[in-house]
């Protein structure tokens, strides 16, 4: 008997994610707010597209649950696995409403955007939290029950999911999780679970903010010559706290990471190789013709995560006394975008002047 799943929050990773678990058989369950999503997926089961080189498949139906039905849980046997695959600012309740219907060996996985280990060990206890890492994954929920990812598969070109114990060790549970994440893409497992986080929270912070107050998608921001340096200014600003952190980065866009860093210090050398590595991932055939998660969710009319992005990494610079203007600023206009006080536009960018 394998175990008994459960994904919260069937988005675009969590949907993806999981249709390959089902479409490998596994004992499944999906959980969602969304009434069109779950009935889709009852009824017809989840649809998988990708712009390039992967047919279009699609799952059995499956089993769904709106969360007002997730009291039916109570008479079934009791969940292994739950992956929280909701926005970071629902973690907590998520998570809260979850733990309840754990096996006592049960965990939680949190396969998200952002560092939310901490969130969900706040509720269930540290030693029930696996972190797992997308990265680079580029997928959207275009309509219920179809997610669809702006590429094809990544393979042996770069590692979509990292999948880590808290304490760095590794176990039998994350070997599981490993195995089940593998299904999608390629996947490993770190005993560098932090550093990873922080190094998918710095190519978060280059990208998703940008495209949130631009409107653009990734192409235009990155062959724009003033976007592109500002994308190296947040992530040099977001490298630096990670470092004085402690935390062991690992490449973010398949660059060193003290490239980027020095790039957006303005060092000639290293901004030139960085320029040179993002413009050729731009003019890939299909390279940035995706609209980050962020930019999706200011589309939609949603809530960002933009507090849980580059607002996080200003308040970690705060609480060690490291300044990072780029990231407050980008934090504050995202923001005001998404209060309705300024339409999105590039121009907030163009116009900034930074110390």
């Amino acid at each position: 008997m394998g175990p008994r799943i459960a994904v919260v929050g069937t988005g675009a990773v969590g949907g993806y994610a999981g249709a390959h678990m089902a479409q490998a058989g596994e004992d499944i369950t999906f959980v969602d707010f969304w009434p069109e999503n779950v009935e889709a997926m009852r009824s017809k089961g989840m649809k998988i597209s990708h712009i390039q080189d992967v047919p279009e498949w699609s799952t059995d139906p499956l089993k769904a649950l709106h969360i007002t039905e997730l009291q039916n849980l109570s008479k079934q046997d009791p969940i292994d696995i739950a992956f929280v695959c909701v926005k970071s600012y629902d973690t907590a309740w998520a998570t809260t409403m979850i733990q309840q219907y754990l096996a006592p060996g049960g965990f939680i996985v949190s396969l998200q955007n952002c560092i939310n280990e901490e969130t969900i060990a706040g509720v269930v206890g540290w030693g029930r939290v696996v972190g797992s890492i997308a990265s680079s994954i580029t997928v959207d929920i275009c309509e219920p029950g179809h997610v669809r990812r702006a590429s094809g598969k990544k393979g042996e070109g770069h590692t979509v999911f990292r999948v880590g114990e808290v304490h760095g060790r590794v176990t039998d549970r994350v070997k599981e999780v490993h195995r089940l994440v593998a299904l999608s893409d390629s996947a490993k497992v770190t005993d560098n679970l932090w550093g990873e986080r922080w190094s998918k929270l710095v190519t978060n912070a280059m990208a998703n903010g940008m495209s949130a107050s631009t409107g653009l998608i990734s192409k235009d921001i990155l062959t724009n010559d003033v976007l592109r340096g500002f994308g190296a200014r947040l992530g040099s600003e977001a490298i630096r706290v990670g470092q004085a952190l402690g935390y062991q980065l690992e490449e973010i866009h398949h660059i060193d990471p003290e490239v980027i860093a020095r790039a957006g210090e303005g060092d000639a050398k290293a901004t030139a190789e960085y320029d040179a590595h993002r413009l050729e991932e731009a003019n890939k055939p299909g390279g940035g013709a995706h609209r980050p998660s962020m930019g999706q969710d200011m589309v939609k009319g949603r809530r960002t995560e933009i507090q849980f992005l580059n607002g996080f990494i200003v308040g970690k610079a705060q609480e060690i006394g490291i300044d990072t203007p780029a990231n407050a600023a980008l934090t504050d206009i995202v923001t005001r975008v998404e209060k309705g006080e300024l339409e999105a536009s590039p121009q907030h960018i163009l116009d900034l002047r930074l110390n």
